[in-house]
Formats: structure tokens, C-alpha cells, sequence
């Protein structure tokens, strides 16, 4: 029996890797000899890079960056063994990088991206694929790009500080001296955030409150991105505001289609095809995918389901071991998930339930593969 095990993080208590590990542990318990393949897999937030590496093969690295709120710290990226590039702005510009009485996404910059991005050019990588998820900002991409060379300046010609709220005095944009390794690089976006750049549905308006904005701050950030965007249209000719996904990452995403060049992929499908899952699945009896929590929202671009899309056209079945099922969890059976295994083994409190969840995650696999023995001795 061939398994593959790929599974996102459990928020807030395993990583991927943990998760399929654990996992493993307990296929062995029932099928001791069976041939497993791990692939880590992440949406392109917090992980994004230790997945890509586990599933790929490559190297991670660190290196010095301004963090979100302008501190000296270090970020991890990695270097796949294909010579492409693994970045994800959480390490560098991500919202658990700020103590939440800190978080102010006025002044959170993405400056510690171009970085990231400069420090795998350096190193001659000419394809890079970027996870956008989890930031604490809200400045458009702006930081991003100063990093590379771009100069964001105010009408009295002095170049613009960090963050969404410098973005109001913006006068003139000069991308002369962008990185020009930047033109020859590849570089795709893995997220599945739509959202336009600015409006109702804008970056501020629906992200804006959990990086620390009130009304208020909500107000001025989404009136500074559009001020920006049009500048950006005026002095460059691109338009990108409305493009779906350029409000991902605080409008970082605007930034890096404006800027870059780069080109938005949903953050699942990119990760599935830098760790080539489709060779790993050559061969394969069941896979194995799994979150921290499964519900209705779970397919609309989660990882399960996901991976489950990808798989269905294989035929091959799929088992989803979550910590939680939620309400409405019934509707990812109709994209491609044949059945759900719950960690919980007992009602417990959540603090309880992430405290043990390893244990519960290797207990309730054991339980899975006990019932995929009794059917396979049923069609004896």
C-alpha cells in the first residue's frame, strides 16, 4: 500500500511537517510496511518556506531584514534543490512578528520582503515563489519596492518613510534605480486572496482591523491606497487596483504586479506543483490531507481540499484528519474529500485538545487506518 501524506499546519500547535509525521506514526502502528510519501504542504502564509523545502528538497537560510515595525531581525527563506527560491512575507512582514498592543499598519512596512527578495537574487535565483500570507501591513508594496531601488518621494522631493500612512504624502515615483535582475526573475505570488486593492472589499476594509486599525485608521489607510494607485497610474501607466489579488498582504500585492512583474497564482496549486505531488500520487492508494479545523469555509482555497482537487482526477480516495469538523464541513465531500477523521477522541477544551494534539493526531490516524483494514479484509 502506497500512502501520501499532505497535510497544512494545525494552527497554533503542529507545523505540516509535525502533522505528517505524526500521521505516519500511525499508519506504522497498522500498516507497518507501507511505502509513504510526506509533502508538507502550506497556502503560502506562515510555514510556506519549511513546507516547500520539506516537500522539494532544498536549503533554509537566514538573513538580516527590518521587520514590520521597523526592528532589526532575522528571516528565513529558502533555496530549493530545483535552484528556485522560497520566500513568505510572514518571516519578514508578518502579523505574529507583532505584539498585538504593538500592531499599527500606519507605519508596518513590507521593507523586509524586498530584502528577502534581493537576498535570493544575489545568490542567482531566477524564480522565486512568494507566500503573501499573514501580514501586520498595510502600505501597498511600497516598502517592498524602496528595498529593490524604487524612490517614493513627497512633494518636497524627500523620500517617504514606512508604512500606509506615509503613503499620503506620495508626490513622484521614480523606478530608475529598480534592482534590474528583477525584469529577468520569475516570480509568482502564491495566495488565494481576491480582494481589489482598495474599497468595501479593499485591503484595509476587510484586513485592516485584525493588523490593529479602527474605523478611523481603516479610513485613512484605504483613501492613502488609492491615492497611491493613482499616482501609481498617472506616473507609470499600470493600473492594477482593481486586479483580484491586489489587496493580499495589505495591498503587497498591487505592489509586486505593479513593480515586479510578478504574476498572482492561487497559493495552493503553486505549492502542489513546486513539490510535484502529481509524481508522488503515481501509484498511490490513499492520501491523507488535514487541517487545525475543517468547515464550510474549508473550499474556498484551503489546503484539504486543495490537495483533494488535485488528487480526485487520479480516482484516488482521500482522508482528511482535522482537529475539528465545524459546521458545514459536509460540503467539501463534494470536492473531492471522501471522508473526515476528527483528532478529538473525547470532549475537552481547545487549550486541552492543542496541549495533546500530537498525541490525538497519531491516535485518531490509528483509528483511520484500523477501519481501512476491516474494508480491505471485507473485500477479501
Amino acid at each position: 500500500m502506497k500512502i501520501v501524506i499532505a497535510p497544512d499546519s494545525y494552527k497554533g500547535s503542529n507545523t505540516s511537517i509535525m502533522v505528517a509525521n505524526r500521521i505516519e506514526k500511525g499508519i506504522r502502528v497498522v500498516f507497518a510496511d507501507a511505502e509513504i510519501v510526506k509533502i508538507p504542504i502550506a497556502d503560502g502564509g506562515e510555514g510556506t518556506v519549511e513546507a516547500l523545502v520539506a516537500g522539494a528538497g532544498g536549503t533554509v537560510y537566514k538573513t538580516a531584514v527590518v521587520g514590520p515595525m521597523g526592528e532589526k531581525r532575522e528571516a528565513e527563506y529558502g533555496i530549493l534543490d530545483s535552484g528556485m527560491a522560497a520566500i513568505e512575507m510572514a518571516a519578514s512582514s508578518g502579523l505574529p512578528l507583532v505584539p498585538e498592543e504593538k500592531r499599527n499598519p500606519l507605519i508596518a512596512t513590507t521593507y523586509g520582503v524586498g530584502q528577502l527578495i534581493k537576498t535570493v537574487l544575489d545568490k542567482g535565483c531566477k524564480e522565486i515563489v512568494l507566500g503573501i500570507g499573514g501580514s501586520a501591513t498595510n502600505d501597498g508594496g511600497m516598502g517592498m519596492a524602496q528595498a529593490l531601488g524604487v524612490s517614493f518621494k513627497d512633494s518636497d522631493g524627500n523620500e517617504l518613510g514606512y508604512g500606509g500612512g506615509a503613503l499620503a504624502k506620495l508626490s513622484s515615483i521614480d523606478v530608475s534605480g529598480l534592482d534590474p535582475r528583477v525584469k529577468d526573475a520569475k516570480i509568482t505570488i502564491a495566495s488565494d486572496v481576491n480582494n481589489p486593492l482598495c474599497g468595501p472589499t479593499g485591503a484595509a476594509a476587510i484586513f485592516g482591523p485584525q493588523k490593529g486599525a479602527d474605523a478611523p485608521m481603516i479610513k485613512v489607510l484605504d483613501q492613502n491606497l488609492a491615492h497611491y494607485a493613482k499616482i501609481v497610474r498617472e506616473q507609470l501607466g499600470v493600473d492594477h487596483a482593481e486586479t483580484p489579488g491586489a489587496g493580499a498582504a495589505g495591498g503587497l500585492g498591487f505592489g509586486l504586479l505593479v513593480f515586479l512583474g510578478a504574476v498572482l497564482n492561487s497559493g495552493i496549486e503553486t505549492m502542489l506543483d513546486s513539490v510535484n505531488i502529481d509524481q508522488a500520487l503515481d501509484g498511490c492508494d490513499l492520501v491523507i490531507t488535514g487541517e487545525g479545523k475543517i468547515d464550510g469555509q474549508s473550499a474556498f482555497g484551503k489546503v484539504p481540499v486543495g490537495v483533494a482537487q488535485r488528487v480526485k482526477k487520479y480516482g484516488i480516495p482521500v482522508l482528511a484528519i482535522v482537529g475539528d469538523i465545524g459546521d458545514g464541513a459536509e460540503a467539501v465531500y463534494q470536492y473531492g474529500i471522501d471522508s473526515i477523521m476528527s483528532t478529538v477522541n473525547k470532549a475537552m477544551p481547545l487549550k486541552e485538545a492543542i496541549a495533546h494534539s500530537g498525541d490525538l493526531l497519531e491516535e485518531a490516524t490509528v483509528r483511520a487506518m484500523r477501519m481501512i483494514k476491516i474494508g480491505l479484509d471485507i473485500a477479501r
